[in-house]
């Protein structure tokens, strides 16, 4: 037996009792007459404490060889510390050594390994499995454990079952580029890794299962970022004999259980926001409703003074900072510096105050008298104290670059904090977007999505217009899940495989599978997808996703401790009867 305790268990009410713990040594602190190690293990820290007036000759020197990360295994007598350390549960007691084992050596590591380290990202990236030793990279997965439990629970409970689906798949148009496995037994042919399991889920509707769900590894070949991997977890779940309402509740139901499980905050039912409103107030489809900052459209006040910028604009528009008329001019540049960079592309910003002492002025008080900017003003709402930015050109970009603004300004200001949660259902997507390179139309979510029933008719007549019948749950701003009722009639799907530009002979290639099952009795079915890894995250109050995932990948897709992905042996190439035609 390694070991009687963990060392986060060990208290007061352990006086006297001998023990026996195994783990690695944090820290070391050696008084020469005295050594306290700090020793850890996943469950917390327990002190040793190694005295030369209690402690045998040899036990010293061969505490005194000790490094750090040792792994060690020690026996000694739980007794009452001088010194307590009320910052941990073990912080009341510490453990007189009476017999000290070192298990295993260790180098000095790349870094500490403490809360607060001195690695870099890259670096704890390289050497994953020392940052898992760090309680902040600990208790995230434990969190992430915790809340993979509640899901499960929540479903099954809902009669939910929960069913595996392949990962060696068929290649289909989802939106993103596929990760392809070539086949052995089959020379040049491919399986492409599921960017999820739409299909599949389907198909099990069609198979009578009712009501299934699944924690499932899912893959993009896409850019990276924040809360981007190129191989990730989702929630997955479908329903049969069902509406939007159906769907939309149960899984409402559960995220409002998992929020009060983890904060203790409960909410009522969850507001809805169809997509045109979030695009117009907030410009763009996921809104964080934590705070204001709504945007006002001002086209009619400031067009026809004469000034160029907005006269030829499609869109002048605009939010309200609150209480932050009192920026300096140095403050307020630096934010036309940014929204004037690459990643946001605004060629610049107007500035409007209504200052704390009833003044209102502008940047471009030569275009507009106090009149009119008493007008503007108005228009917005704003009270003394209040600061109005306005951006101005392509309607779609410039809410795009609006957007990204009040974000900022959000997290500058404070207004986004990660123990509020904010949640929101949007509704009513358009089913189709119209492409104008390829001059085609592409499903806006997928394929299999079905327009609402009231706008079926105007896929003969005016596609562009019709809504789809989905949903997308967004919590502080960010989409956590999505779905939508699916096609379930034969015809109405190939209607859609029409709109799409397939070829019959395409979509056979394609779906032809599921085209086939719809004609054994497919019921009416619909469900929604969330992503667990963001999900976990923004439940945790943060919003990186990398942190909550064992090893992840670095920006660039990369597993930096593996080296992966890396060439393959020629000999492999020949077995798979490929050739490499890289490019110079």
């Amino acid at each position: 037996m390694f070991r009687s305790h963990t060392n986060g268990e060990l208290s007061l009410k352990n006086l006297n009792e001998e023990v026996t713990l195994s783990g690695w040594v944090q820290t070391i602190r050696d008084k020469g007459f005295m050594i306290w190690i700090d020793l850890r293990d996943r469950y917390g820290i327990t002190q040793l404490v190694f005295d030369q007036d209690r402690s045998s000759a040899e036990l010293m020197e061969n505490a005194k060889k000790l490094g750090r990360e040792f792994v060690i295994q020690v026996t000694g007598k739980v007794i009452e510390r001088v010194s307590k350390n009320p910052n941990i549960p073990t912080g009341e007691i510490e453990i007189l050594v009476e017999k000290l084992e070192v298990l295993n050596e260790s180098q000095l590591p790349p870094f500490t390994i403490e809360d607060e380290t001195d690695g870099g990202e890259e670096l704890r990236m390289k050497y994953r499995y020392l940052d898992i030793r760090r309680a902040p990279v600990r208790d995230k997965l434990i969190f992430r454990h915790k809340m993979a439990q509640k899901v499960r629970n929540y479903l099954s409970d809902e009669g939910f079952i929960e069913v595996e689906t392949p990962v060696l798949i068929k290649s289909t148009p989802e939106g993103a580029r596929d990760f392809v496995v070539p086949s052995r037994m089959n020379p040049g042919q491919f399986y492409a890794l599921p960017q999820s399991p739409q299909t599949f889920k389907q198909l099990l509707m069609v198979g009578g299962m009712d009501k299934y769900f699944q924690i499932v590894k899912c893959f993009r070949d896409e850019d990276l970022r924040a809360d981007r991997q190129p191989e990730f977890t989702q929630i997955d779940c479908e329903m049969a004999f069902v509406e939007q309402e159906d769907v939309m509740n149960v899984f409402e139901g559960m995220t409002k259980t998992l929020i009060k499980d983890i904060t203790g905050q409960e909410f009522g039912t969850f507001p809805r926001m169809t997509f045109a409103d979030a695009m117009q107030k907030y410009g763009n489809d996921k809104p964080d409703i934590r705070f204001g900052m709504e945007f006002i459209e001002l086209n009619e006040l400031v067009k026809g003074k004469d000034f160029k910028i907005f006269d030829d604009a499609e869109l002048v528009v605009g939010i309200n900072v609150e209480g932050c008329a009192d920026y300096t001019r140095k403050q307020i540049d630096e934010l036309v510096d940014w929204v004037k960079r690459p990643q946001i592309g605004a060629s610049g910003m107007v500035w409007a105050k209504f200052q704390n002492d009833g003044v209102k002025t502008s940047s471009v008080n030569k275009f507009y008298n106090e009149e009119d900017l008493a007008k503007i003003i108005e228009k917005f709402g704003a009270k003394e104290g209040d600061l109005m930015l306005i951006l101005s050109g392509n309607e779609h970009k410039v809410r795009t670059q609006l957007s990204a603004l009040r974000m900022e300004l959000g997290n500058r200001l404070g207004l986004r904090k990660g123990d509020v949660f904010a949640p929101l259902w949007v509704v009513d997507f358009p089913l189709l977007e119209f492409d104008e390179e390829s001059g085609r139309y592409h499903a806006m979510h997928h394929p299999f999505t079905s327009p609402k029933p009231e706008d079926i008719h105007l896929l003969e007549t005016d596609p562009g217009k019709a809504r789809a019948n989905a949903y997308d749950m967004v919590l502080n701003g960010n989409e956590i899940g999505g779905g939508s009722i699916r096609i379930f009639d034969k015809d109405l799907q190939s209607r859609m495989f029409d709109l799409l530009g397939f070829s019959k002979e395409e979509a056979e290639a394609q779906f032809g599978f599921l085209m086939n099952a719809f004609k054994y009795g497919a019921p009416p079915h619909g469900g929604l997808a969330f992503g667990f890894d963001r999900l976990v995250a923004i439940l945790d109050g943060n919003e990186v996703i990398r942190d909550y995932i064992a090893f992840p990948k670095n920006n660039s897709g990369r597993d930096v401790m593996i080296d992966a992905p890396a060439a393959i042996a020629n000999e492999q190439l020949d077995e798979l009867e490929l050739k490499l035609n890289l490019k110079a």
